[in-house]
């Protein structure tokens, strides 16, 4: 299936989910992201989760990671399809950006080069990794500018499709991918 026909049917499919089936969901992709060896990092980079979409509530993430003592580096969208990144403290302040993604204003930057696992927003992706976003290439240009080394994880309410017919060379494949019923391994 193409980028185009994936976004469609998934954003369908997920406008569908109820909050409280949506709840129950991101906890269990939060419970199954426990089960994998990624705990040993000190820089995690995580997204907030934009709730007009329905996208997996990353707030139960947010909250292992805090009780882990983590570094959290928040993603803030510029106007030339990069992102900044941020340290999360307790001064950070959150306002939705002009497409509805929570983002820090401001705060203290974090360079890429520090960032070790990165979770990822996706509407959809397959059984070798690729993910469709929303089309816009923020976390395409992101991950390239990352260490090699960086652990990408996908994190989705879906299970995987078969294929993805339009990869294109600029695509960065995942490491990993976390639905609520399994652990994706690529």
């Amino acid at each position: 299936m193409l980028k185009k026909e994936l976004r469609l049917k998934n954003l369908s499919l997920r406008n569908s989910i109820t909050p409280k089936h949506l709840s129950e969901q991101s906890l269990q992709v939060a419970n199954n992201l426990l089960k994998l060896p990624i705990w040993n990092f000190s820089y995690y980079h995580l997204f907030l989760s934009i709730t007009e979409k329905n996208e997996v509530d990353t707030s139960y993430i947010l909250s292992i990671l805090q009780g882990k003592d983590k570094n959290i580096v928040l993603p803030k969208m510029a106007d030339d399809q990069k992102l900044m990144h941020f340290l999360l403290t307790d001064n950070t302040i959150i306002k939705p950006n002009k497409w509805g993604v929570p983002e820090p204003l401001d705060g203290l930057e974090v360079p890429v080069t520090k960032i070790e696992l990165a979770f990822l927003p996706l509407l959809a992706f397959d059984n070798k990794g690729n993910r469709v976003g929303y089309g816009k290439g923020f976390y395409d240009i992101f991950l390239k500018e990352c260490s090699p080394e960086v652990v990408k994880i996908g994190l989705s309410l879906l299970e995987a499709e078969n294929n993805i017919d339009d990869v294109a060379a600029n695509d960065v494949p995942m490491d990993y991918c976390i639905t609520p019923n399994k652990v994706y391994s690529f």
